[in-house]
């Protein structure tokens, strides 16, 4: 049975618009030794052509195949709801495609669906248009709850700050898909044809990849390039399977798949 990666990438693969030292030659050596994997990405803002764009500017070549995002996590769920379904997007891009990719209709009036994203274009009116929607029946859907990073002079809100507005404006909770909810989680783990027993997470959070991994009974790896620090495990109830500086530390074959 082939064992392989959900791989997180913005901590984990580069930081930004710069490549994390060692990553490209990690994923190279997963290519050369046709270890499945997947980049696992909550941003819905991009398509998989984007990302693989993106990949490639820092030096890392792969397919589309080999990204999944929460647009895409989320075109599936909805469609396995209602569906042919009706949507009434907040969003960009790459959750737009997803969208009319897994049959659903965007419009303007009496959607089944009120779907949040990433965004800069959409304005206060759609917002309250969204919410007017929500408010007569539609279901609320957000595509992850990722916080802003509380910087100065961040170009957007943040999705976890718009889907509070929007939870606080109709008293009606939003249904995360994206990670560390179980719907991308498994959605992502089928897309690249493994079994649970099979499948190993490595991220950067442990509030996202390694938690949902840890909840989906997933091997997790933790790097520390990215947000997490050694010294905050003692926050966490639960810890990763292994810890490592970089990418580049991880030895292959993984001790686990040995058994």
């Amino acid at each position: 049975m082939a064992q392989g990666l959900l791989i997180d990438m913005d901590g984990v693969v580069y930081g930004g618009d710069i490549l994390i030292p060692g990553a490209d030659a990690f994923i190279d050596r997963l290519l050369k030794n046709d270890i499945p994997f997947m980049f696992m990405t909550n941003n819905s803002q991009r398509t998989r052509l984007d990302v693989v764009r993106k990949l490639k500017r820092l030096g890392i070549d792969v397919e589309e195949k080999h990204v999944y995002t929460s647009a895409m996590a989320t075109g599936k769920f909805l469609a396995g709801q209602i569906p042919q379904g009706t949507a009434y997007v907040l969003g960009e891009g790459g959750l737009l495609t997803s969208l009319h990719e897994s049959g659903i209709t965007l419009v303007d009036t009496d959607p089944d669906f009120v779907v949040l994203g990433e965004g800069r274009n959409f304005t206060l009116e759609m917002v309250q248009r969204a919410v007017d929607m929500i408010l007569a029946g539609a279901k609320f859907i957000t595509t992850n709850r990722d916080p802003s990073p509380k910087k100065k002079g961040w170009a957007n809100l943040g999705i976890a700050a718009t889907t509070a507005m929007i939870e606080e404006a109709t008293g009606v909770n939003a249904f995360v898909v994206g990670k560390p909810g179980p719907v991308m989680m498994r959605s992502a783990r089928k897309a690249l044809g493994l079994e649970t027993a099979d499948t190993t997470v490595i991220g950067d959070t442990m509030d996202t990849d390694i938690q949902g991994g840890v909840q989906m009974g997933y091997k997790t790896i933790l790097v520390l390039s990215g947000i997490t620090r050694a010294e905050d495990f003692r926050k966490y109830a639960f810890k990763p399977d292994l810890v490592v500086n970089s990418v580049n530390d991880i030895a292959l074959p993984l001790d686990w798949w040995k058994k």
